[in-house]
């Protein structure tokens, strides 16, 4: 790693708006796993050229493998000032990182300072970003007053989360950074879950930007979404915060669901597929009826068994088990699936 120098700024020192853009010069595969938010991906190398020099480092020598880097990184450089760095004006302030802080970032920002750029680098580099993030995420949500929105599935939490924002309400949506709803059905069509670590990253940014003088509504959840974890100084503040309860008649559960999983009305292998995974639970026999629902377009006595049969009874073995509080909660109620009916409620909360 190289030697921290004038040019180089340390991450707790990193301020809102201090530089232009933030650039990623690591390879597309490092980025697609994390990256600080906002950041651009201009790798100096890509994958195939950075395995190619790994290689070539481990089989043949270091210096071959040096002078192949060069050509290959000053390449790169160039086609990112032909590119993405065409337009920016003699006043542009980069940040440039890489995994360490060291070769790669150093590279680009030096030319880039040659250019008359402002230029500086990410002192310890992502490695430094990411210890950083681990760090704020087992202290900021300590700092929060979380108001944690229960309900049993398909009683319009996610719609309340939504309502109360538009009421200006402080919101932390984790289904929403997730990519999940949260159920074995919650997988949104066409959007992949973030990485563990984008997830986190993404996280970090939303609890940064709250206000700790105001309370923060949050659903709640279990430690998992889907496949990526809540962090768990979080979950254990929402264990330990004030809970409101939303209750929903049947007919206007049904209507939630049936709006959220529309999805599934036109790809029943996938609807299917994911019915399988409740089998170790409930059986063939009774997935089976399910299916059979599904088979003949049944949506609305499908989506009632399965809140009756499946998930009122994880709600009711999960939910007092891991909130304290949630017996002393204020109860909503929401009349019908109308978005108008959940922004009265948000009115009512926020005000």
């Amino acid at each position: 790693m190289m030697k921290p120098t004038s040019h180089a700024v340390a991450i707790g020192t990193l301020a809102p708006g201090a530089f232009d853009a933030v650039i990623d010069a690591r390879s597309p595969t490092e980025y697609a796993e994390d990256h600080l938010p906002g950041a651009l991906s201009c790798p100096v190398l890509d994958d195939a050229e950075r395995a190619r020099i790994g290689t070539l480092y481990k089989q043949v020598s270091p210096f071959q493998a040096r002078k192949l880097g060069a050509a290959l990184v000053a390449r790169n450089i160039a086609r990112h000032l032909e590119t993405a760095f065409a337009p920016m004006e003699r006043g542009w302030r980069p940040l440039v990182y890489c995994w360490r802080g060291g070769k790669r970032s150093g590279a680009m920002a030096h030319v880039l300072r040659e250019v008359g750029w402002q230029a500086k680098t990410l002192e310890g580099g992502y490695r430094a970003y990411r210890r950083h993030v681990v760090e704020r995420l087992a202290e900021l949500p300590r700092t929060l007053t979380l108001r944690v929105i229960h309900g049993a599935t398909g009683s319009g939490k996610s719609r309340l989360l939504r309502a109360l924002a538009e009421a200006g309400a402080q919101v932390l949506d984790l289904e929403q950074l997730a990519a999940h709803r949260g159920s074995v059905l919650g997988g949104l069509p066409d959007h992949p879950q973030p990485s563990q670590k984008w997830f986190e990253s993404l996280l970090l940014a939303k609890l940064a930007a709250l206000d700790a003088a105001r309370p923060v509504y949050v659903e709640g959840e279990s430690r998992r979404i889907g496949q990526v974890q809540v962090p768990e100084a979080l979950i254990e503040s929402m264990r330990a915060a004030e809970c409101l309860m939303l209750e929903a008649g049947t007919d206007t559960r049904v209507a939630l669901l049936m709006d959220e999983y529309r999805h599934f009305f036109t790809d029943r292998a996938a609807l299917e597929t994911q019915l399988d995974c409740l089998v170790g639970l409930h059986g063939q026999a009774r997935v089976g009826e399910w299916k059979a629902l599904a088979a003949r377009a049944a949506w609305a006595e499908l989506v009632a068994r399965l809140l009756a049969e499946h998930y009122d009874p994880a709600y009711r073995r999960s939910a007092l088990r891991n909130f304290a509080r949630l017996p002393d909660a204020r109860t909503l109620h929401a009349p019908s699936p109308s978005e108008e009916a959940f922004a009265i409620l948000a009115r009512k909360i926020s005000t």
